[in-house]
């Protein structure tokens, strides 16, 4: 009866060990980063097949295996960069976020204080009103592209202003608005829309559309139902909805207040955010 050798396995070495496990940091960053998109799933999934493939190879001596594996694995790796890249590019722009190396924006802090309320007030006046509107408020990731596909107003936001834009007879009143340290910088913007399929089919074109431009950016998305008059608030790709004025205002300031790129995810469970799902309430 033959028996299993294990001397003839070659264990890594020390060295080895020190590139395993710095690998591993890596990949444990890049899913961090990566977090809460499709792009994490694909990629812990090709993580777990190429190290149980590439270890069984490695360790049963089967260098032919090993070899063409490892050749492959560097076509699949262009491959992920071409399929992912807006997840990538996102990634890049987390890690290039004001605050990631400790600055600090007390400045841009001051102006979200100065602008909720009456942003709120505005929201508030629509809703009652049931004149849609879509007004995305910038963080970190400037909004610049997006801004260019409206018109320039570089104004004070005050509520006349943004009640004005957003009346149905208003020639930009069908596009999104962009608000920018505090001020109202472009309306008639063209955001893009989510493309995920599990989203509810009673969300609309202003709906999926701030939860588009947020699974691109880390901006803040105020959306008024022009059928319903109800307002919802778009944040990391997730929709809380249903919301009073009083609600809209504490949910604003708590994102605003909050100056480190590090604590996003507390501010998805303080919205209440926690999953993908955007409830069941009717717009």
């Amino acid at each position: 009866m033959n028996t299993f050798d294990l001397s003839a396995i070659n264990f890594p070495a020390p060295s080895e060990w020190f590139e395993i496990l710095l690998l591993w940091i890596i990949f444990y960053h890049l899913l961090k980063l990566l977090r809460g998109t499709r792009g994490a799933q694909v990629l812990s999934g090709l993580a777990l097949t190429f190290v149980a493939v590439l270890s069984l190879t490695y360790f049963l001596n089967l260098h032919t295996l090993n070899w063409i594996f490892r050749t492959f694995s560097v076509n699949l790796v262009l491959a992920f960069v071409i399929i992912f890249q807006q997840e990538i590019r996102i990634a890049l722009a987390e890690l290039g976020r004001p605050g990631m190396l400790g600055g600090s924006s007390s400045h841009k802090k001051n102006n979200a204080n100065e602008m909720v309320t009456p942003l709120v007030k505005a929201v508030s006046s629509l809703s009652r009103q049931k004149i849609g509107a879509l007004i995305a408020l910038e963080r970190a990731i400037g909004l610049k592209s997006i801004e260019e596909t409206g018109v320039r107003i570089d104004g004070k936001v005050l509520p006349e202003l943004i009640t004005s834009i957003f009346f149905p007879r208003s020639p930009l009143h069908d596009g999104g608005m962009i608000i920018r340290d505090g001020r109202v910088i472009s309306a008639g913007c063209v955001f893009p829309l989510s493309q995920r399929e599990e989203l509810h089919r009673s969300l609309g074109t202003r709906h999926r559309a701030a939860i588009g431009i947020t699974e691109e950016t880390d901006a803040l998305v105020v959306v008024v139902s022009e059928e319903t008059g109800n307002i919802s608030l778009a944040f990391k790709g997730r929709l809380s909805r249903g919301l009073d004025e009083e609600r809209l205002e504490r949910m604003l300031n708590a994102v605003l207040a909050r100056t480190s790129p590090r604590s996003d995810s507390g501010n998805l469970q303080a919205l209440g955010l926690n999953d993908s799902e955007h409830g069941s309430r009717s717009l």
